[in-house]
């Protein structure tokens, strides 16, 4: 069967808009497509791929958990879940943990545990749950609706009430929202999609302390931020914050799917047998690679050799801004990082991700005017700086032609 680009076209629903390009095959941080030709990965899938591509321990886990036991459904447990989650508990502030399939799942466990919890507790009139412009929580009706982008979740008809957007960094815009009747604060402790912006001190210990004055919990989407993205093994260990309820998805699972919930118990109590439920959720396949890809990253060497690659990419980043002043800053932290556009390029980071691609170089969008960066936790130093030769070719050649 020929296999081409059209073929999406003829075959799948049109909710996407995939590049020409069709990788076949990835090793590291490099990546070939059908015709042979190599790409320097920066992108990560999206800062799943912590470990760069076929990773050898990822895939003897895979190998060797497919030996011996794919599926039961939670009708009965299994060792790499109890394994995994025992884990993140000893390494974490939870105590309980909730397996799900994806980010979005494992924030749409968090919003129904952190509404069961004002109802048991408080009663039917504190539902509110604030959450932030911009912000990005996953693509199911609920979620959708806490993430604060309307593009997203406007057009498929009424919305789960109750939810309410304040603005990031501005504690004065959650304190106008926030009363008794506010059952949950939810963000990003680090914004991804909404453009990489790293959160203030003052706001987060803000967000904590506003929560605690009218009894509402916090709750942290670190999806993107989590295992090992920022240099902290989850980004609230670097804000001096800790949450009630805390997500994760993306790199857990180092490429295999997988998310989870991680919460104390005494909030868990309220999620009885019987209030939510996943048939793959805690699947032994997932969970034997989600523990060889955390164990992996929660090492010293890994999470400081994130902050090395960082200084790596910043100094790269400002060495090619010198010449062709194309950003206004580098925003991020750790490999999470993003390269806001001046006014002069305003709107262009699509134009930015597609020269890079005729490059050889795979780069993300955080927007209309950021260009994000979520490469492997352990790209090569060599990989780093063949790359940023890469994006600095595409982007003298953008520069030329705008101003042409």
């Amino acid at each position: 069967m020929q296999i081409s680009r059209s073929m999406f076209d003829e075959v799948m629903v049109p909710n996407y808009a995939p590049s020409p390009i069709i990788p076949v095959k990835g090793q590291g941080s490099r990546l070939w497509d059908q015709q042979g030709r190599e790409f320097i990965d920066f992108a990560g899938g999206i800062a799943v791929n912590c470990l760069g591509h076929c990773h050898p321990v990822l895939v003897n886990a895979l190998t060797e958990q497919a030996n011996k036991l794919w599926h039961l459904s939670n009708t009965m447990t299994n060792e790499p879940a109890l394994m995994l989650a025992k884990q993140l508990v000893d390494n974490t502030f939870a105590e309980k943990v909730y397996f799900a399939n994806s980010g979005a799942e494992a924030n749409e466990a968090a919003l129904k545990l952190v509404r069961r919890v004002a109802l048991n507790n408080h009663g039917a009139e504190k539902s509110q749950i604030i959450a932030f412009k911009q912000g990005f929580h996953g693509r199911t009706l609920f979620t959708v609706s806490v993430g604060g982008q309307l593009a997203y979740s406007d057009g498929f008809g009424p919305k789960p009430a109750d939810i309410d957007h304040a603005e990031y960094n501005n504690l004065d815009s959650l304190k106008a929202l926030i009363s008794d009747r506010t059952c949950a604060v939810v963000l990003e402790p680090l914004q991804g999609e909404g453009g990489i912006i790293n959160p203030t001190p003052e706001f987060i210990q803000g967000v904590r302390e506003l929560c605690n004055q009218y009894n509402a919990l916090l709750v942290f989407d670190e999806v993107q931020t989590g295992v090992g993205r920022t240099g902290e093994l989850y980004a609230y260990m670097g804000l001096g914050v800790t949450p009630d309820v805390l997500t994760t998805a993306k790199a857990l699972g180092g490429g295999f799917p997988i998310g989870a919930m991680l919460t104390t118990t005494e909030l868990a109590k309220h999620l009885v047998v019987g209030t939510h439920g996943s048939t793959y959720g805690g699947n032994p396949l997932a969970c034997a690679v989600g523990l060889a890809s955390f164990n992996t990253v929660n090492t010293p060497e890994v999470l400081n050799g994130v902050k090395a690659r960082e200084q790596l990419f910043r100094d790269g980043l400002m060495a090619i801004n010198e010449k062709y002043k194309v950003f206004s800053e580098v925003r991020g932290k750790g490999l999470l990082l993003g390269a806001a556009l001046n006014a002069d390029y305003a709107g262009k980071s699509r134009d930015f991700m597609l020269a890079a691609a005729e490059e050889g170089l795979l780069v993300l969008m955080a927007g209309y005017n950021v260009v994000r960066f979520a490469p492997s936790l352990v790209i090569p130093e060599q990989d780093i700086e063949q790359g940023l030769a890469r994006f600095e070719t595409a982007i003298a050649k953008l520069v030329a032609a705008n101003a042409g």
